[in-house]
């Protein structure tokens, strides 16, 4: 009896060893290792900025309970895929929220007509997600992300997938994970329609839960990632249209025959580098969302008008904000490289009528001449040249204006992507593009005084509130 129940005993603890070396944690460095010796490795094809989703963007009704988000609810989100890949993997996020997240069901497809923010979808091309080697549901805990099982899947550059999960029980509470900017139509529908046609009990221009798209690709794929603010997120672009800047930048790479660098837009409207506010500040937030990403080789930082634009406008102020924004840059940099990346930064765009008053605008041009003349990146590129007006430098050209002053249209995104230096790419660039020549002079910089350890990157709803009261309610 007692050989018996120790052989039973044995058994169980040599199953649990093999289970644990046979599934290794989806970034371990035992998968990496196995990944690159086959010559192959996961690289961020598709990426979302997470962020705490404020009370203005969260699910209408019926789907927004008050004490419970998508109660019984399906989920259809479409999401533009950046490099070709036969393999693919989800990444879902519960960072920001204020219980656990348990998904019930899930499922991929095609969307129809291949089209963005559609509900419905190509049956034919429908597949099951799963989790934990085979699980169809999962439960994320507070502050955690989850990846599905690997899927053979195979997605073109410029297309777009359709993913739908399903909630029996919803999410507690009204913190949520999600990214309101998404430019990007959502589809929702009570019960369980994950492998239904069509989802259209109700829909809204937000993504929730999901953060990534992985394509298990050759290593002679890399990743760019790009660390922004509304600009970067498509402020001034069109709903379902795909047309922020760098989608404009990836469709030049591809016609130009650059077709091994995936693009992931790490950006969020009224982000900033030095505080939490519209999501966690960009000094918090660089490690997880540009230098952690799988496959990354490029970096590319384009932030820091909201940080001129809601400091104290008077000159002391403004030399702080500067002198932080310097030392906060290059505490990015040297993380970056310190990791083999290539890091580049584009010159900051002009301010708009919001944000003019004061000592601001000479902030801008000490920060640009400090980006420009530095020599602290790879490669700079002088967005603000390109869209700046000529006749009046501190101002967006008449046809590049939203019409606030401080976002592009999309006329303006497009000159950006028409003359991104593409060469920067390929290694065959110059330091530095064109310089705009600002006035101000650089000076040395303090140390940061925000933290600077990088922890977990979650935002408050009180710095939120704090953010709202220097910006108004923010338009995404």
């Amino acid at each position: 009896m007692k050989v018996t129940k120790l052989i039973s005993t044995l058994s169980t603890l040599l199953v649990a060893i093999y289970q644990c070396s046979a599934a290794p944690p989806p970034n371990s460095s035992l998968n990496v290792l196995r990944e690159r010796q086959a010559g192959t490795q996961w690289v961020s094809i598709w990426t979302s900025m997470p962020q705490l989703v404020e009370q203005s963007n969260l699910p209408p009704s019926p789907f927004n309970g008050g004490s419970v988000m998508f109660n019984d609810a399906t989920l259809r989100q479409t999401f533009f895929i950046t490099e070709d890949a036969p393999r693919i993997r989800i990444q879902f996020s519960n960072t920001f929220g204020g219980s656990v997240l348990s998904i019930t069901a899930a499922s991929l497809a095609l969307p129809q007509g291949g089209a963005a923010g559609v509900g419905q979808i190509q049956t034919s091309t429908l597949h099951a997600l799963t989790f934990n080697g085979g699980s169809p549901s999962v439960t994320i805990p507070t502050g955690q992300v989850v990846y599905t099982d690997p899927i053979d899947f195979p997605v073109t550059a410029q297309t777009n997938i359709a993913v739908s999960i399903y909630l029996k029980s919803g999410q507690s509470g009204s913190n949520i994970t999600g990214h309101p900017g998404s430019r990007t139509t959502s589809w929702m529908q009570s019960g369980n329609q994950v492998n239904s046609t069509n989802v259209s009990g109700g829909s809204t221009a937000h993504w929730y839960f999901a953060t990534g798209v992985e394509g298990f690709i050759n290593t002679d794929t890399k990743g760019l990632i790009i660390l922004g603010d509304s600009i970067t997120d498509g402020r001034g672009s069109d709903d379902n249209k795909n047309n922020r800047w760098p989608d404009l930048v990836l469709a030049r790479m591809r016609k130009s025959g650059i077709t091994n660098i995936a693009v992931g837009n790490q950006a969020a409207g009224g982000n900033r580098v030095l505080q939490d506010g519209l999501g966690p500040s960009l000094i918090s937030r660089y490690k997880r969302d540009a230098i952690n990403q799988a496959g990354v080789k490029y970096v590319m930082v384009f932030e820091g008008v909201n940080d001129i634009g809601t400091a104290n406008s008077d000159a002391a102020s403004q030399q702080q904000v500067g002198d932080q924004l310097i030392a906060a840059f290059q505490q990015i940099v040297s993380d970056a490289k310190a990791a083999g990346l290539k890091i580049f930064a584009a010159t900051i765009t002009p301010l708009g009528s919001g944000y003019t008053a004061g000592s601001r605008e000479p902030t801008r041009q000490r920060i640009n001449q400090w980006i420009l003349t530095s020599g602290t990146y790879d490669a700079v590129v002088d967005f603000d040249k390109i869209v700046r007006n000529p006749s009046n430098p501190s101002q967006l050209a008449q046809q590049y204006d939203s019409g606030d002053g401080l976002h592009p249209n999309v006329a303006g995104y497009q000159a950006i992507a028409n003359q991104f230096p593409l060469d920067v790419l390929t290694g065959s660039a110059p330091h530095s593009t064109t310089s705009s020549s600002p006035t101000s002079t650089t000076s040395s910089a303090p140390p940061v005084t925000t933290t600077t350890s990088t922890p977990p990157a979650t935002t408050s709803p009180t710095a939120q509130a704090a953010h709202y009261a220097q910006c108004g309610t923010y338009r995404y």
